[in-house]
């Protein structure tokens, strides 16, 4: 799983989420960057409201939290949903002694990321897609 600050730069980069059952977040700010959270039809839901959207906490005891707004709430991609949004540029995930490499071929050019997790490479080579979108 990425981390809090690599979500904070994809999203600063200009990746949109469309929030679905099973997409996992945090609530950074709030003393609750460590707890992670995901979305499911039963307790933890997107709802819209006259305000805007907010992720609802249904049947949440632990702790005051009724819901908070959408952009409050930081998407933490899984593995499966960055490979998705790289979509046709993707080549091959490759394990290394260090870690792992994500290609990708943009406009005719190889590029090569390389991170620990195969998580971190694709959010690497999707803030490069991002960056050269100019989004």
């Amino acid at each position: 799983m990425i981390d809090v600050d690599l979500a904070q730069q994809l999203r600063e980069a200009g990746l949109e989420w469309k929030p679905a059952p099973g997409d996992r977040f945090a609530i950074p700010d709030r003393d609750l960057d460590d707890d992670v959270f995901v979305l499911s039809n039963m307790t933890i839901e997107v709802y819209s409201v006259p305000e805007g959207r907010v992720i609802g906490f249904n049947g949440t005891t632990e702790w005051a939290l009724d819901d908070v707004e959408l952009d409050e709430a930081l998407w933490l991609p899984r593995e499966d949903q960055l490979r998705d949004l790289l979509g046709g540029t993707f080549r091959r995930l490759r394990r290394t002694d260090d870690g792992y490499e994500v290609d990708i071929a943009l406009l005719g050019e190889d590029h090569t990321f390389a991170a620990a997790t195969p998580e971190e490479a694709y959010a690497s080579a999707l803030l490069h897609l991002l960056a050269a979108a100019g989004l």
